[in-house]
């Protein structure tokens, strides 16, 4: 089961296809524009006063520059930035419309966008475009390192209510459960726990004792142990190409899963 955003589920679902496996969509998270776009224009419109711009998904990206073409600016007014971006899937969508980037670390978290800046940002400028709601690490980390953070809403997640008959109905019959479910987010988790109904999400928990969790990274892995689901299978590399290697390896290729809850 892939529950990424449908519009971003392609990449892991096809992976898996062509290893062999059945793959079922059912999104646990969905992407929508903000509500309003006013601090991110100002903030575009003011992109000289920066010396950082810091991207942390690929939403991100798609998301200021649709801003960016909507204000009529275009690459040439970030070529003076310094650019970070959060992992290769990212970078290559800023690299796509032909803005160079200076900085991925080495681990695609945001504790490692902190440590691959840390030298680099006292008394610097730095714009931070991401979701609406997301972790802290990185403008609270950035100003204790002397850094003058801005950090803007360029899209927004919420919960796609229609999965919920889907999941639960799926969950519910022994012949539709999944081997493996997939969580490349934190939101993700979080979001499966409301669409088995919040607080009744423990009366689907042993529907879940014979499937496997798998995690796209340590970030997301604790989450899901914070929820009292547990990672069965966790991403060595903290990608969508990763996360495949992880449940390839898992499932010895085309077994069953070996990692039982």
């Amino acid at each position: 089961m892939v529950g990424r955003a449908r519009h971003q589920a392609s990449a892991l679902s096809s992976g898996l296809r062509e290893l062999g496996a059945r793959v079922v969509e059912i999104p646990f998270i969905e992407i929508r524009r903000p509500r309003s776009h006013k601090r991110l224009d100002a903030a575009l419109k003011r992109l000289r006063e920066y010396d950082w711009l810091v991207l942390t998904s690929v939403n991100g990206v798609e998301a200021m520059w649709d801003r960016l073409q909507k204000l009529r600016l275009s690459r040439k007014h970030l070529r003076h930035l310094k650019v970070a971006a959060i992992g290769p899937a990212t970078k290559q969508a800023i690299e796509k419309r032909g803005i160079k980037v200076d900085v991925v670390p080495r681990e695609y978290i945001a504790e490692s966008v902190v440590k691959s800046l840390r030298q680099r940002v006292r008394g610097k400028r730095v714009l931070l475009a991401r979701a609406k709601i997301a972790r802290d690490v990185i403008p609270r980390e950035l100003r204790k390192l002397g850094a003058q953070v801005d950090v803007v809403e360029a899209y927004e997640t919420v919960i796609p209510r229609s999965s919920a008959r889907r999941l639960r109905a799926m969950l519910s019959n022994p012949r539709r459960r999944p081997d493996v479910i997939t969580f490349t987010s934190s939101s993700t988790a979080k979001n499966f726990v409301v669409l088995l109904h919040g607080r009744d999400a423990r009366a689907y928990m042993s529907r879940l004792q014979h499937i496997c969790l798998a995690s796209i990274g340590p970030v997301t892995s604790a989450t899901l142990r914070k929820l009292g689901l547990g990672a069965d299978i966790e991403a060595k590399q903290y990608t969508i190409p990763g996360l495949i290697k992880a449940i390839v390896a898992d499932t010895g290729r085309g077994g069953a899963p070996k990692s039982r809850r």
